[in-house]
C-alpha cells in the first residue's frame, strides 16, 4: 500500500498545482479582479510553498513519512473547501497562503518516498520519473473535473468535488506501512545540506523549471483563449473558454507520456543530465515558437510538445541529486532543492501577468526562453558535481 500513498501523494500535489488555473477563469470574475491580482494569487501560493518545503523537508526526515502525508491531504481538501466558499479576494489570499503548506506536504512525502519504494531504490531519477506520472494525471483531473462541472454545476460544488477526492486519499495514508531509515536523523547533517555544491546547482535547476511549469499550469488557459479568439474571431465566448481550459488537459497528457518514456532508461540516473539539457534546449525554441503562432491547432501542438519535452525536467534533476547522497537525508535535500523551484514558481508567472497589462499573455510567455538555456546549462554543471 505504501507505494500506493507514494503515488496518490504525488497525484494530489498534482490537482494542487492546476486547481488555481483550472478555476481561474470563473474565479477572476467572481473576485472581480484582473490577470495581475491573479497572478498575485499564484504568487502567494508559491511562497507559502517555498517556506513549507524547506519545513517539510526537516519534518519528513525526523517524523517519518506518515504524519506528513496525512498532514498533507487533510489541509489540501480543507484549502480546496475555502476556495471554493471564498468570495473576496483577502478570503481566496489567505486560503492560497495555508493551500501551499498542504501542497509541501504531500510534495515531499511523494518525492522523497517515490526513490525509495520503487525500483529497489537502485535507480532513483527513473523512479522519480515513473512517481511523477502520477502527478501528471492529478494535473489532467483536475481541469477535465472543472471543464466537465462547471457547465452542471456551481462554481462552490465543483471544487467541493474536488477537495472530496482529495480527502479520500487520507485513508490509504493512515493505513499504510512506511519504511524507515536505518540512520538517525542529525539537524546538523541536514543543514550542512545548504552548502554542497550538487544541492545549490540542483536549487538553480529547479527555479528555472518551475517558471517554466507553472507559467504554463497557470496561464495555459489564458494563453489558450487568445490565441484560439485570434484563429477563430467570431466563436461563441464560452466555448473559447471550455477549450482554453483544455489546453492544461493537453499539457497534462504530454507530462505523463513523457516521464512514462524516461522512467522507462535504465541509464537516467548517470546520463540524466545530457537528456535534461538537450530537452531544454528544444523547450526554449517551442517558447519562442508559441509566443507568435495565431493557429489553433498549432498552438494546441506546441503546448502538447513542450509538455513533452519538459516532463523529465523535475523527476530527473531530482534523481540525478539524490544519486549523490544517503536516503536519511533525502527530506533536507529535496526541501532545499525544491525551494529553489518554488522561487521560480513565484515570481516568473507574476512578472508574465504583469507584462500581460500592456501587451498579451502569449507575447509575454518569451520570458520563458532564456530561463530553458539557463537550465540547459546547469543540468550539465550538475552532471559533473
Amino acid at each position: 500500500m505504501v507505494k500506493a500513498v507514494a503515488l496518490l501523494c504525488s497525484f494530489g500535489l498534482g490537482m494542487c498545482f492546476s486547481l488555481l488555473g483550472a478555476i481561474s477563469v470563473k474565479l477572476m470574475p467572481r473576485l472581480r479582479i484582473d490577470q495581475a491580482r491573479f497572478g498575485t494569487l499564484v504568487t502567494a501560493f508559491m511562497s507559502a510553498c517555498l517556506l513549507a518545503s524547506l519545513l517539510m523537508g526537516v519534518i519528513t526526515d525526523r517524523v517519518g513519512y506518515k504524519p506528513v502525508a496525512v498532514f498533507g491531504f487533510v489541509l489540501s481538501a480543507v484549502c480546496m473547501l475555502l476556495l471554493a466558499r471564498s468570495r473576496s479576494y483577502a478570503a481566496a489570499l489567505v486560503s492560497c497562503l495555508v493551500f501551499g503548506f498542504g501542497a509541501m506536504a504531500l510534495n515531499t512525502a511523494a518525492n522523497t518516498l517515490i526513490p525509495v519504494v520503487f525500483f529497489e531504490g537502485k535507480n532513483p531519477a527513473a523512479a522519480s520519473n515513473f512517481g511523477n506520472v502520477a502527478f501528471g494525471i492529478g494535473l489532467l483531473l483536475a481541469p477535465l473535473v472543472v471543464s466537465h462541472l462547471f457547465r452542471k454545476t456551481s462554481y462552490e460544488n465543483t471544487v467541493a468535488v474536488l477537495a472530496g477526492i482529495m480527502a479520500v486519499a487520507v485513508v490509504p495514508a493512515v493505513l499504510a506501512t512506511y519504511p524507515q531509515s536505518a540512520v538517525a536523523f542529525e539537524f546538523a547533517k541536514a543543514l550542512s545540506m545548504l552548502t554542497e555544491p550538487a544541492v545549490l546547482v540542483a536549487g538553480l535547476a529547479l527555479f528555472c523549471y518551475a517558471a517554466l511549469d507553472v507559467s504554463f499550469s497557470n496561464w495555459l488557459p489564458a494563453f489558450g483563449k487568445e490565441a484560439l479568439a485570434a484563429s477563430r474571431p467570431d466563436a461563441d465566448p464560452n466555448r473559447i473558454d471550455a477549450s482554453a481550459q483544455r489546453l492544461i488537459s493537453v499539457y497534462a497528457v504530454a507530462l505523463i507520456c513523457g516521464r512514462l518514456i524516461a522512467s522507462q532508461i535504465p541509464a537516467l540516473t548517470v546520463y540524466g543530465s545530457w537528456f535534461v539539457a538537450a530537452a531544454s534546449a528544444v523547450a526554449a525554441l517551442l517558447v519562442v515558437w508559441m509566443t507568435w503562432t495565431r493557429q489553433a491547432s498549432v498552438a494546441w501542438l506546441l503546448v502538447f510538445v513542450v509538455g513533452l519535452a519538459s516532463a523529465p525536467f523535475f523527476p530527473t534533476i531530482v534523481g540525478i541529486t539524490f544519486a549523490k547522497f544517503s536516503p536519511e537525508v533525502y527530506g533536507s535535500v529535496f526541501g532545499i532543492i525544491f525551494a529553489g523551484a518554488l522561487l521560480g514558481g513565484a515570481t516568473v508567472p507574476k512578472l508574465i501577468g504583469n507584462l500581460a497589462k500592456g501587451s498579451s499573455i502569449q507575447k509575454s510567455m518569451i520570458l520563458l526562453a532564456p530561463l530553458c538555456v539557463v537550465l540547459a546549462v546547469l543540468a550539465l554543471i550538475l552532471g559533473r558535481l
